[in-house]
């Protein structure tokens, strides 16, 4: 049996994976960020041993979660499949973009803090062939006051994240999904693939012992490795990102 966070779990894929774990006799906590959809998560996935509760827009709550992570002990593995969509001019608590925030920097806050699994599941998208992965331009100062990366882009910086962590955790399976375009509240209710299949490749990454599960740096659909963009196998560009969530978020990925 594997003890499995899964973050954005309140719904969605990330819903689906913890209802998938625990039919399997796996020991799941999930994510909300807000007690009342961790209430309703809870009571959609019966068995899940806890809700915690986190807005991953804000740096503090993000990085209170970790350390509600550590409270509740180890875990073999954490799916990183919180996600913002809405492209828009919101900016968060910290005057940051909404998408970066969630989507770029509340992972690498989590990997940086909670402490190291033996694998990490990252959502990704197809959509981050047509991101900038190059960071030009995306600074702290540009983030806090003018930046707005796309979804595609923030897609780009979770394999970039993916790469890095599978680089220098040597120890670590560290690998990043594209679910497909699946009926979610992102996909919308006519998105074309098997939201099942969605969730199949998370559970299958967090838990099984197949060799093609027992990999690294790897991006998967529907459990077959893909090609990823290959700006985002670039270490001097996986090194920029790291350096720029540490400067936005006062947090240093440290090779442990």
């Amino acid at each position: 049996m594997a003890r499995i966070f899964i973050t954005g779990s309140a719904d969605g894929l990330g819903q689906l994976a913890a209802k998938l774990l625990i039919e399997q006799g796996h020991q799941v906590v999930l994510h909300a960020r807000n007690a009342e959809r961790a209430r309703q998560a809870l009571a959609q996935a019966p068995g899940a041993e806890k809700a915690l509760v986190a807005d991953l827009s804000s740096i503090e709550e993000t990085k209170r979660l970790a350390a509600d992570v550590n409270v509740l002990g180890h875990f073999d593995a954490i799916i990183h499949n919180a996600g913002d969509y809405k492209v828009s001019s919101d900016r968060t608590v910290d005057g940051l973009p909404m998408v970066f925030a969630v989507n770029s920097l509340a992972p690498y806050i989590l990997t940086c803090l909670i402490h190291k699994p033996q694998r990490l599941i990252y959502i990704s998208s197809d959509l981050h062939v047509q991101g900038d992965a190059s960071l030009i331009g995306l600074t702290a100062d540009s983030l806090r006051s003018h930046a707005s990366p796309s979804y595609p882009d923030s897609k780009a910086h979770v394999l970039l994240l993916s790469n890095a962590v599978s680089r220098r955790w040597p120890s670590v399976y560290s690998n990043s999904v594209h679910p497909g375009w699946v009926p979610t509240k992102m996909g919308g209710d006519n998105a074309p693939d098997d939201l099942l299949k969605g969730a199949e490749t998370q559970v299958w990454l967090a838990t099984s012992t197949d060799a093609g599960a027992l990999v690294s740096g790897r991006y998967f659909h529907h459990q077959k490795e893909k090609p990823f963009l290959p700006a985002t196998g670039d270490v001097v560009l996986q090194e920029k990102f790291l350096a720029l969530c540490e400067e936005l978020s006062g947090v240093r990925f440290e090779i442990k």
